[in-house]
C-alpha cells in the first residue's frame, strides 16, 4: 500500500495554510478537511482583521485558500477521520470510505466553542451572536451586548467589548463569578459593564439579527433585555478526541506541542524528565510522537485567531519539511 509523505487533518485556516507550503515544497500532501469542510471561519460573516482583506466573508476566505492550495498539488479530501493508529510509523488513517498510511501527520482539527444549546442561539450565529470578541467587537461600535460566562474569557471578552460598544452586561448564572481577583475588580470598576448574577440567557430573541434575550433568574423571573449582540463565552472543546491515549493532551484535551506547551511557565515543574524526553524541542509543533506535529486551535486555547492559526500552520509544515528531510 502506498504510503504519503504527508497528511493534514482539518481543512480550516490552519490546516489549509499547513498544506499550502507542503505543496509548494514537492510533498505532495493529502488534506482531509473534515465535513463540513472549513473550520469555524464558515460560521463567521464578515472578517476584517485578516491580513490582506479589508472584509471578506469567512467561508470565501476559506474557499480562496482551498483553491490556492490545489492549484500547487494538494489533494483535498472532504471527509471525517474517524480512526488513526499512531502507535508506529508508518501512521495510518481510517475515513468512511478509505484507508491511508503516511510518513507524517499534522493535526488541525481545531476546537468549537461551547454554546448555550438553543434553537434560537443556533440560527443567530454570525448574525449578531458570536463566541469571539476579538473578531467581531468592531462591529458593535456604540452598541449594546451582553456576555454570558464567569471565567478569566468571559472577563475579557466583556472588557474588549467596552472598547467598541456603549453598554456591555455580563450574565452568569451562579452568585459569584469563578474568574482570577484581578479580572473581577477590572469588570466590577468599569462604568461601561452592568452584571447580572444568578440568570441564565434562555432564548435570544430576533428574526434575521439579534435584537434581544430573554433571561431567567433564580427567582423565577422572566426578563427580557434588548441587546444588539451576544458573546457566548463558557469555553472551548479541542476536536482531539481520536488522538486520546495516543499523544499528550492537557487536561482540557489540547495537543502538548514541544514549543507551543511544553516551555509554558510553570508547566516544566511539575512534570518528570521522562515526560520532556516525549518532546524533540528542534520542532516547534511536534507533539510527543515523533513525525506527528499539530497546529491551529487544537493547540492554542489563549489567542484562537485566524491568522495565529495560518501562522502556526506555516509552522508545522515547515517543520515537518525539516523533519522528512532529516529522517531520509
Amino acid at each position: 500500500m502506498k504510503v504519503d509523505k504527508i497528511i493534514i487533518i482539518g481543512g480550516g485556516v490552519a490546516g489549509l495554510s499547513a498544506s499550502i507550503y507542503a505543496a509548494r515544497a514537492g510533498l505532495n500532501p493529502i488534506l482531509i478537511s473534515g465535513f463540513p469542510y472549513g473550520g469555524q471561519l464558515m460560521l463567521t460573516s464578515e472578517v476584517e482583521n485578516y491580513p490582506g482583506f479589508e472584509s471578506i466573508l469567512g467561508s470565501e476566505l476559506i474557499d480562496k485558500m482551498r483553491k490556492q492550495t490545489q492549484k500547487f498539488g494538494t489533494k483535498i479530501i472532504d471527509d471525517n477521520v474517524d480512526h488513526v493508529d499512531l502507535k508506529k510509523s508508518p501512521f495510518s488513517l481510517l475515513t468512511s470510505k478509505e484507508k491511508f498510511l503516511t510518513k507524517s501527520i499534522i493535526i488541525s482539527t481545531g476546537a468549537k466553542a461551547i454554546w448555550l444549546g438553543l434553537e434560537s442561539e443556533k440560527k443567530l450565529i454570525g448574525k449578531g451572536v458570536s463566541a469571539c470578541a476579538t473578531c467581531d467587537g468592531f462591529f458593535f461600535k456604540d452598541k449594546i451586548v451582553a456576555v454570558v460566562g464567569g471565567g478569566d474569557s468571559a472577563m475579557e471578552e466583556a472588557l474588549t467589548l467596552t472598547k467598541f460598544a456603549s453598554r456591555v452586561y455580563i450574565i452568569h448564572r451562579r452568585g459569584e463569578f469563578r474568574a482570577s481577583q484581578i479580572m473581577q475588580d477590572r469588570v466590577k470598576n468599569n462604568p461601561k459593564i452592568e452584571i447580572i448574577l444568578n440568570s441564565e440567557v434562555v432564548e435570544v430573541l430576533g428574526k434575521d439579527k439579534v435584537e434581544g434575550i430573554k433571561i431567567y433568574n433564580m427567582k423565577h423571573v422572566t426578563s427580557n433585555i434588548k441587546v444588539d449582540g451576544l458573546f457566548v463565552a463558557i469555553g472551548h472543546k479541542p476536536d482531539t478526541e481520536i488522538f486520546k491515549d495516543q499523544i499528550k493532551l492537557d487536561s482540557k484535551g489540547y495537543i502538548m506541542t514541544s514549543a507551543i506547551k511544553a516551555l509554558e511557565v510553570g508547566r516544566l515543574k511539575s512534570w518528570k524528565v521522562e515526560e520532556l524526553s516525549k518532546f524533540d524541542f528542534n520542532y516547534s509543533t511536534m507533539t510527543s510522537k515523533a513525525g506527528i506535529f499539530a497546529a491551529g486551535d487544537c493547540v492554542d486555547y489563549k489567542y484562537r485567531q485566524a491568522g495565529t492559526a495560518a501562522g502556526t500552520g506555516i509552522q508545522a509544515a515547515l517543520d515537518v519539511e525539516k523533519w522528512l528531510g532529516n529522517i531520509a
